[in-house]
């Protein structure tokens, strides 16, 4: 349990079947806390909410509450989050939701307290529901054509904020997905997202992102620092370089990586957050004297992955020495920690959840992009977790279920995430041309026609599922190497001003030479960058 949660006066269970257990034998609810350790909101609530003696005197007698870090389990995050963190859920003993909300203040909690009791008194488990996610049945099938990307890019212009840059007319978030989208087709909209976001959502003193800014034009910012959101944005920043090659977007990712090596990192892998604190809206004078806001320093497997992936891919377009032996080393923790065979555990503790579709397709996403940037025995891996994968978590539908049917609550009831299954079908792409195994394509197919029926009604928010779809449809820039990893020929095809392209490192093929592979075959051979800048320039 957590130091805050030690703190209040709640008698804390762990989730679990056996908070479940107790709460059918005592015919009461459940009050699940779904926490996240970088949210200043959460400790408040446990300082103004539950440390209330009478509050937490009225939750032990009527409730079973149970403390969740939703980073620590992502599928309960999935199901039980109302919206933001703390998420404050009321639930049957058979895992269906009662009531919910997020942030309570005292009095406004003694309300709800009495309220849901009242209701499961008089209803018992007729008061709960399955949440909406769960309802919907199978995924809107459709088929995979061009209509996906279009209509995904469609929107990019439908909820551009014109004015001042991002998706969207109240929160901002970054949103570095769909910039990363919005780069190959509209690159204005993302170039503009992120100098917004390099404007008013950088950390000048110290490096690193920022969550997301409350007002429409940037102002007011959420002022923890996750690992995967600044991942992303050292993606969507080098990938922005390597269109434009404007240190105006290499700078800020460059600084992201010094925050992430030089704050985040524990020594053997990156940490998954820093805490929100005053101390941001400090100068570089005033946070010299104050301590800087704690660090969860538990090593997620999906987060690392990505920031590996992240890192090889602004090595891959700057040779930057420091991108690439952090990320080497991130793939070493993950192999030597987190991956034994096809398995992959959340994080390195025993009871660590294992499984989950977001930790597999990021690791395979990060593996598939190191056999491109470093060559070596990457691929292997990608391929042993890529295979279980398929074979554990694709369903009938061709989508991926978010992790094995089996846990408390309504962890037994599948779940078919468009985001992490967007993913794990970019990075089956990938394979399907560093191994020339159809398969990968197939599945990757799959997954993407399992929600091409919606694709109408999508917006902005899940482009990575129209990269996905564009890769799958329409055949990615790819670029085969005769030649070992590093050469000036392979590093040529790294630089090639596409980023969602693929570079098969030694190739079969007359030595020293590159060629690309088409949809009828393959294109001459050339021998030199400069012919091979040539050659992809014919084919744009």
């Amino acid at each position: 349990m957590d130091e805050s949660a030690d703190a209040t006066r709640v008698e804390w269970r762990e989730w679990g079947e056996e908070a479940f257990a107790e709460a059918a034998d005592r015919d009461v609810p459940l009050l699940v806390s779904l926490v996240a350790s970088w949210s200043d909101w959460c400790r408040q609530m446990d300082e103004r909410t539950y440390a209330e003696p009478r509050i937490a005197a009225n939750v032990n007698d009527d409730f079973v509450p149970v403390r969740v870090d939703a980073d620590r389990h992502p599928r309960v995050r999935e199901r039980y989050n109302m919206g933001g963190f703390p998420s404050t859920v009321f639930v049957t003993p058979a895992g269906d939701h009662i009531a919910g909300a997020t942030f309570l203040e005292p009095e406004g909690f003694r309300q709800v307290l009495q309220r849901v009791r009242e209701t499961y008194d008089e209803k018992g488990e007729d008061a709960g529901s399955e949440p909406r996610a769960l309802r919907g049945g199978e995924p809107p099938v459709g088929p995979v054509n061009a209509d996906i990307e279009r209509l995904l890019a469609g929107q990019l212009g439908e909820q551009f904020d014109g004015e001042h840059g991002g998706w969207g007319t109240d929160e901002k978030f970054p949103l570095p997905a769909t910039v990363e989208f919005a780069l190959k087709r509209e690159r204005d909209q993302a170039l503009r997202t992120l100098d917004a976001v390099r404007r008013n959502l950088a950390d000048d003193v110290d490096g690193g992102f920022f969550r997301f800014a409350h007002g429409r034009d940037w102002s007011d910012p959420q002022r923890e620092k996750v690992l995967a959101e600044n991942a992303s944005l050292l993606r969507a920043f080098a990938s922005a370089y390597l269109h434009t090659g404007s240190e105006d977007y290499r700078e800020p990712a460059e600084h992201t990586i010094d925050y992430a090596t030089g704050t985040l990192w524990t020594g053997e892998a990156f940490g998954g957050s820093q805490a929100a604190g005053e101390y941001f809206e400090q100068s570089a004078d005033e946070r010299a004297s104050h301590a800087e806001p704690p660090v969860d320093e538990t090593a997620y497997a999906d987060v690392n992955a990505l920031t590996a992936d992240a890192l090889l891919s602004f090595a891959a377009y700057t040779d930057d020495d420091t991108a690439t032996r952090y990320a080497e080393r991130t793939l070493d923790y993950l192999r030597e920690a987190l991956v034994d065979g096809a398995t992959v555990r959340h994080f390195d503790e025993p009871d660590a959840p294992t499984g989950l579709l977001a930790d597999r397709a990021r690791v395979v996403q990060a593996f598939a992009t190191a056999a491109q940037v470093l060559g070596g025995d990457y691929l292997d891996t990608a391929v042993t977790v890529a295979d279980a994968t398929i074979d554990d978590l694709q369903d009938a539908t061709g989508a991926f279920l978010d992790g094995p049917l089996e846990g408390a609550g309504l962890l037994d009831q599948p779940l078919r995430p468009i985001d992490d299954t967007a993913v794990m079908a970019d990075a089956l792409v990938d394979l399907h041309y560093l191994t020339r195994d159809a398969r990968y394509h197939e599945a990757a197919s799959d997954a993407v026609g399992a929600f091409a029926g919606a694709a109408e009604r999508m917006g902005p928010q899940v482009a990575a599922y129209g990269t996905a779809a564009s890769r799958v449809v329409s055949d990615p820039l790819v670029v085969e190497v005769a030649d070992e990893a590093g050469s000036d020929l392979h590093r040529a095809a790294l630089r090639m001003a596409d980023h969602e392209k693929v570079v098969v490192p030694n190739a079969d093929g007359e030595a020293g030479t590159a060629w690309l592979v088409e949809a009828d075959g393959t294109s001459d051979a050339v021998d030199s960058p400069e012919a091979l800048a040539d050659l992809v320039a014919s084919t744009q």
